[in-house]
């Protein structure tokens, strides 16, 4: 109780606003943190699209076959476009660095908890989806898969005719799932997982 003259507030005031402000943080930073993983997740889902069509426009342009490759570079995962095709991280080559805890996924999700494969629009999924594949992109800006293991390297189109690229990250508690699929005309399309289904 304030006596007449006196200025500020009494402790329990202070207690109770200190109260209500650590109740909001603590409702508030797990909420900011999920967004920041989200955000990062999408930006290098769409980083790793737009290196795609980059790959698929450089390709036309110089009537070639192009890769796109994995690798680290500073301790960071990169994807880059070879554009010598020798298997290496140059630095004259177009790349984008994962953002964050990202990486690219090694096959399609699977386990308890995960979220189904990408399945493309109008396909019936029975088609195998060439995601652990190396994308090429042919001198006609078509997808392919590019396989170095014959002499020259072939690039061969899959019978999916189509790609699916998942990228996930870590975060507390869960993963976060994104995905870029490479249609058979060589568009790129980038989907997240809500938890529920592909959007």
């Amino acid at each position: 109780m304030r006596r007449a003259g006196q200025r500020g507030f009494s402790l329990i005031e202070v207690l109770i606003v200190v109260l209500v402000v650590m109740i909001a943080a603590a409702i508030a930073v797990p909420n900011i943190f999920l967004a920041v993983s989200n955000l990062r997740l999408r930006a290098s889902a769409g980083d790793l699209s737009g290196l795609m069509q980059q790959a698929r426009i450089q390709a036309a342009k110089d009537n070639t076959t192009y890769p796109i490759l994995y690798a680290t570079r500073n301790g960071a995962r990169i994807a880059y476009v070879d554009l010598n095709r020798n298997a290496s991280f140059d630095a004259d080559e177009p790349m984008m660095e994962f953002s964050g805890t990202t990486v690219p996924a090694s096959g399609t999700p699977s386990g308890s908890g995960q979220p189904t494969a990408y399945v493309l629009a109008g396909d019936t999924g029975s088609s195998s989806y060439d995601n652990t594949n190396t994308l090429g992109f042919t001198g006609r800006g078509l997808p392919c898969n590019y396989d170095t293991t014959t002499t020259p390297a072939t690039c061969s189109t899959p019978v999916a005719r189509y790609f699916v690229y998942y990228l996930t990250d870590t975060r507390v508690g869960t993963a976060g799932w994104a995905a870029v699929v490479v249609t058979k005309g060589g568009r790129t399309k980038m989907v997240t997982w809500n938890g529920a289904a592909w959007n």
